[in-house]
């Protein structure tokens, strides 16, 4: 177990985290990625080693949002991200895969791994301009792994100038990140989540003393 508080376990786990696999099958666009299970597997072991609990469980009046917290056992220190749930079916399975999605975002961006991307950047690489000749083609693309993809550039940003240099505007990360804004709402908001909670996270706002300090 790590002595000190949450930042320094966290800092001490970061350096055993190994490489998150991409171990999923996206058949619709045959494609890899990794899922919830492959995230907890690098991450939550790792972070019990340091005395480190991951906690999820759903928050707000309505509970419309998942949170990912991680406590520190023996300073009772703690650090969590609520990411809201996007349930686009109204039934138990549409909320099976929200909430399951949430507490894969939470895990990446509080502890900074990020998945395998053999594709380089495949989402933080802009989509094409399209001629006005052309018909478009954005069915064609994957907004899911470009999802994905931003979102694992988030994690892998180590400082808050770095952050908040991909979103610099003119960068691929942002052109591909205003693709999704236009085009799919709902998966920009989720990287915007995930910037918000890796900033907080980056900028150390995270309670020392036991009481709870929402991002």
């Amino acid at each position: 177990m790590t002595e000190g508080n949450i930042y320094t376990a966290l800092a001490a786990a970061q350096l055993e985290f190994g490489a998150v696999k991409k171990g999923a099958t996206n058949p619709a666009f045959k494609s890899r990625y990794a899922d919830l299970a492959d995230v907890a597997a690098v991450v939550i072991p790792t972070l019990a080693g340091h005395g480190v609990a991951v906690l999820h469980y759903l928050v707000r009046d309505d509970l419309s949002a998942m949170r990912t917290e991680f406590v520190h056992g023996a300073s009772g220190s703690k650090v969590f991200c609520d990411v809201p749930l996007l349930v686009d079916k109204n039934n138990m399975q549409g909320m099976k895969s929200a909430t399951t999605y949430a507490k894969r975002i939470g895990l990446e961006s509080l502890s900074g791994v990020a998945p395998e991307d053999d594709d380089g950047n495949a989402a933080s690489q802009a989509p094409a301009k399209q001629s006005r000749a052309e018909p478009s083609k954005q069915d064609a693309r994957d907004p899911a792994k470009i999802e994905a993809s931003l979102i694992a550039a988030i994690a892998k940003a180590e400082t808050a100038e770095a952050l908040d240099a991909k979103a610099a505007q003119g960068t691929t990360f942002s052109e591909a990140w205003d693709w999704l804004k236009a085009h799919h709402a709902d998966r920009a908001e989720l990287v915007w989540l995930a910037f918000n909670c890796r900033g907080a996270a980056l900028a150390g706002n995270a309670d020392l003393g036991g009481d709870e300090v929402p991002f």
